[in-house]
C-alpha cells in the first residue's frame, strides 16, 4: 500500500515539476519579449502597421474651381536602418578593425545620410549606433533623396514605399485645406472633414442607378475633391491679407468671400498662417481657420440684421424719423455714437441712421422690435448655431440667454455688441439679405470624382429657411447702397457698380476688468455687389489693428473694394460704364494669343526630379496655375490681370516642388486707381 502511494506522489511530483518548468519558460520568454526586447518590437510593430496603411495608398487630390491642384499625394520613401547589420558589416569589412576605426566609419555614414536628408548628423549617428535591429531614419522622403542614399550602398539601410502629401500653393488656403499626419490621415480642415472620401473608403450611390452602391474598386487610391474655391479670388484674398498685416499689424485678420446667391465659398483666408508642407514647424494657433472659428462682437455690421428684421416686421420704414441727440440711456448705461463727441444728429430717418451708423437709432429700432421678436430673428438668421459648413473646426458663437436680456442688452445687441458671432455666420446671414431673403448653407465642396473623372457626388445650393421677404431684401439693399454712396462706407465705392455695404467697429472686452476697452477694437467691413444681382459678398475683420484712426470703413473698406472690383473684372463685369474692362474674359481659356505658353529653350536638359520653367507672359491666373500645376511647381501670385513678369525666368531649370513668383498687371487697374 505504501509502495502504491509512493508511486502516486512520485507521478504527481513529475506533473507539477513539468508545469513549473513550462511556466518558468513562458515567463522567461515574456520577460525577454516585453522587457529586454521591447523597444525593438515596438519599433517593428509601428513599421508594419505604417506600411500596411500607407505603403500603397495614394490619397485623393484636392483641386479648386479652375482645376488647379491644391493638394495631392506623390510617391515617397520611408527610410530605416538595421544598426546590428550595419555594425556587423563594418566589423567584418577589414581584418579586426579597432573600435576607433568602427566609430569613425559609423560617423562617416551618419554624416553622408544626414547631408542628403538635411538632418542633424548627431541625430542620425545616435540612431544607427543603437543596439537594435530596426530604427526609423526618416519618413516620407523625396524619391530623389532616397535614390541618392540608395546609391551609397550601405548595408543595413532599407526603404519602403509610401506617399507624401504636398501642397503646390504653399500657404495659400492653408487653413482651409488643413493637414495630413504621417499615417496618411487628415487631422484638420478639409483633409479631416472629407478624410474617408480622400482615402476612398466611402460608398456612393450610382448616378445611373440610385439603388446601387458604388464602392472604390481601386483601394490604392482615394477620391478627388473639386472645391468651389477659386484660386483667382483666393489669390486676391491672400494678397489683401498681406497688405493689411503690413499696414496696421492686427493681432489677427480674416477675409471671407462668398457667392451670396448659392452659398459657395469663393475665397477664405486668415493671418497668422502656415505652410502645410512643413506644418510641424507651425503652432496650432497659426493653423486655425479664423473665418469659421474667430468669435467676436461684430459691431455695426450687425445693424444690417437688426434693420432687416425691423423692416420685415413693419415696425419701421426707411423714412421713419428718430431723434438722435448723440446718446441714449439704456438701463444703467449711457449709449453714444462713434461721432457723438462731434455732433448730435437730431431728427433723422432710419435709412439715414444706417448711413451714419447711429447706435442710438438702431437701439431704438431694437426696442421697437422687442426682445421676443428680435431673438426669434437672431435664431432664424443662424446666430448661436453652426452653419454646418463642410470644413472642420467651426465654432457656433454665443447668444445671450433670452431670459437674461434686459433693456441694456436689447439696446447693445441691436448695434452689434453683447452677442458673439463668427465671420461665416455673419456673412451667411448678410448673404440672405443680399439674395432675396433665403438663408443658405455655405459649402466649399463642389463635387467628388474618382480617378477616371466620374462624378460620384455633386453639391447643390441648400436653402435652410426663408428669413425675410424679397421686398425687405430689396429695401435693405437700397439702404446699404446709400451707406456706401453717401455714408460711412464711402471707401468701398466702385465707379459704375452699385455696392451695398456696412462698416463695423466693435469694442473688445478687457479680460482683466470685464469692461469694454477704450483702445482695442475689431474693425470690419462687409459688402456685396452688384447690389441688384450680387456675384460676390466679402467680409473683412481685423482684430486689434494699429493706427491713428481705428474704423472699419477706413482700415477694411479699401481692401473689400479691391477684392470686389478685381473679382467683378474677373467675372467680366466692367467696373465703370465709361471704361469697359479688358479683363472681361479672364476666366476664359480662349484669349487670343494668350491661351498657351510660348516655347522657350531650357538652359540645360532637366534631370530626374527637375523641370524647365515655362514662359508665362500674357497668361491669366487660371492658365498660369494650370501650367505650373501640371509641372509640379508651386506658385505665388502678385498683382492681378495678365502675367507680365516671372521669377525664376523662363528656361531656368528648377526642382519639382519649387515656387515660381508670377507678377500680374492690367491697364484697367492702373486707370481705375487714377480715377479714384
Amino acid at each position: 500500500m505504501k509502495n502504491k502511494q509512493g508511486n502516486y506522489f512520485t507521478r504527481e511530483w513529475y506533473v507539477y515539476a513539468s508545469l513549473i518548468i513550462i511556466s518558468l519558460l513562458i515567463i522567461s520568454k515574456l520577460f525577454y519579449l516585453q522587457i529586454l526586447n521591447a523597444s525593438e518590437l515596438k519599433a517593428r510593430g509601428a513599421t508594419f502597421r505604417m506600411n500596411s496603411q500607407t505603403m500603397v495608398f495614394e490619397r485623393g487630390m484636392i483641386v479648386d474651381a479652375q482645376g488647379n491642384i491644391l493638394a495631392k499625394s506623390v510617391p515617397a520613401k520611408d527610410i530605416y536602418a538595421d544598426p546590428k547589420t550595419l555594425a556587423k558589416y563594418i566589423s567584418n569589412s577589414s581584418e579586426k578593425p579597432s573600435n576607433e576605426e568602427i566609430t569613425k566609419r559609423i560617423q562617416e555614414i551618419a554624416d553622408s545620410i544626414a547631408l542628403i536628408l538635411e538632418k542633424n548628423n548627431k541625430d542620425i549617428l545616435e540612431l544607427i549606433s543603437k543596439d537594435l535591429s530596426w530604427v526609423s531614419l526618416a519618413r516620407q522622403v523625396d524619391i530623389d533623396k532616397a535614390n541618392r542614399i540608395r546609391e551609397l550602398n550601405i548595408p543595413g539601410i532599407g526603404f519602403t514605399d509610401t506617399y507624401k502629401r504636398v501642397y503646390p500653393t504653399a500657404n495659400m488656403a492653408a487653413s482651409i485645406l488643413g493637414i495630413v499626419n504621417l499615417a496618411g490621415d487628415g487631422v484638420e480642415g478639409i483633409e479631416y472633414f472629407y478624410n474617408s472620401e480622400l482615402k476612398g473608403e466611402k460608398e456612393f450611390k450610382s448616378q445611373g442607378n440610385p439603388e446601387k452602391n458604388m464602392t472604390n474598386q481601386d483601394l490604392s487610391s482615394g477620391y478627388n475633391l473639386n472645391l468651389t474655391l477659386d484660386s483667382t479670388i483666393q489669390h486676391l484674398v491672400e494678397q489683401e491679407l498681406d497688405k493689411i498685416i503690413e499696414e496696421c499689424q492686427p493681432q489677427r485678420a480674416v477675409i471671407l468671400a462668398m457667392d451670396p446667391m448659392s452659398g459657395k465659398i469663393l475665397g477664405m483666408g486668415s493671418r497668422p498662417t502656415f505652410d502645410p508642407n512643413s506644418y510641424t514647424n507651425s503652432k496650432p494657433g497659426e493653423r486655425k481657420n479664423l473665418a469659421i472659428s474667430m468669435i467676436y462682437e461684430p459691431g455695426s455690421t450687425f445693424k444690417i440684421i437688426t434693420g432687416a428684421a425691423a423692416l420685415e416686421e413693419s415696425v419701421v420704414t426707411p423714412k421713419q424719423l428718430f431723434n438722435d441727440p448723440g446718446y441714449l440711456i439704456a438701463g444703467s448705461r449711457r449709449i453714444t455714437n462713434w461721432d457723438s463727441d462731434r455732433k448730435a444728429h437730431g431728427d433723422i430717418s432710419f435709412a439715414k441712421g444706417m448711413e451714419l451708423s447711429s447706435n442710438v437709432v438702431l437701439a431704438k429700432v431694437g426696442a421697437l422690435l422687442g426682445k421676443e421678436t428680435f431673438y426669434t430673428y437672431l435664431k432664424s438668421f443662424g446666430f448661436g448655431s453652426k452653419t454646418k459648413i463642410d470644413i472642420a473646426g467651426e465654432e457656433q458663437g454665443l447668444l445671450i440667454e433670452k431670459n437674461r436680456i434686459k433693456d441694456l442688452e436689447l439696446a447693445t445687441m441691436s448695434f452689434g455688441q453683447a452677442n458673439l458671432v463668427t465671420p461665416i455666420q455673419l456673412l451667411t446671414a448678410i448673404s440672405a439679405v443680399a439674395n432675396g431673403g433665403n438663408l443658405l448653407q455655405p459649402y466649399i465642396l463642389d463635387r467628388i470624382t474618382n480617378k477616371d473623372g466620374e462624378i460620384l457626388m455633386l453639391n447643390e445650393p441648400k436653402v435652410v429657411r426663408e428669413v425675410i421677404s424679397k421686398t425687405t431684401s430689396t429695401i435693405m439693399t437700397g439702404i446699404l447702397v446709400d451707406v456706401v454712396d453717401k455714408g460711412t462706407g464711402g471707401r468701398a465705392k466702385i465707379p459704375g457698380i452699385k455696392v451695398a455695404g456696412k462698416t463695423g467697429t466693435g469694442q473688445k472686452i478687457e479680460p482683466e476688468t470685464g469692461a469694454y476697452s477704450a483702445t482695442d477694437f475689431v474693425a470690419s467691413f462687409v459688402a456685396y455687389a452688384p447690389a441688384e444681382s450680387p456675384k460676390i459678398a466679402v467680409l473683412i475683420a481685423l482684430d486689434t489693428p494699429k493706427g491713428e484712426l481705428i474704423q472699419g470703413g477706413t482700415l477694411a473698406g479699401p481692401h473689400v473694394k479691391k477684392i470686389i472690383e478685381s473679382a467683378l473684372q474677373y467675372y467680366g463685369i466692367p467696373v465703370s460704364a465709361s471704361t469697359p474692362s479688358k479683363l472681361n474674359n479672364l476666366n476664359s481659356e480662349t484669349i487670343p494669343g494668350n491661351n498657351q505658353t510660348k516655347p522657350v529653350s531650357p538652359e540645360k536638359k532637366p534631370e530626374k526630379g527637375e523641370v524647365a520653367v515655362p514662359n508665362l507672359t500674357g497668361l491669366t491666373m487660371r492658365q498660369v496655375g494650370e501650367v505650373l500645376g501640371k509641372l509640379d511647381l508651386r506658385y505665388k501670385f502678385i498683382g492681378s490681370g495678365l502675367a507680365h513678369q516671372q521669377f525664376p525666368d523662363a528656361g531656368k531649370v528648377v526642382n519639382k516642388g519649387d515656387s515660381i513668383e508670377v507678377f500680374f498687371s492690367s491697364e484697367d487697374n492702373t486707370s481705375q486707381r487714377k480715377e479714384d
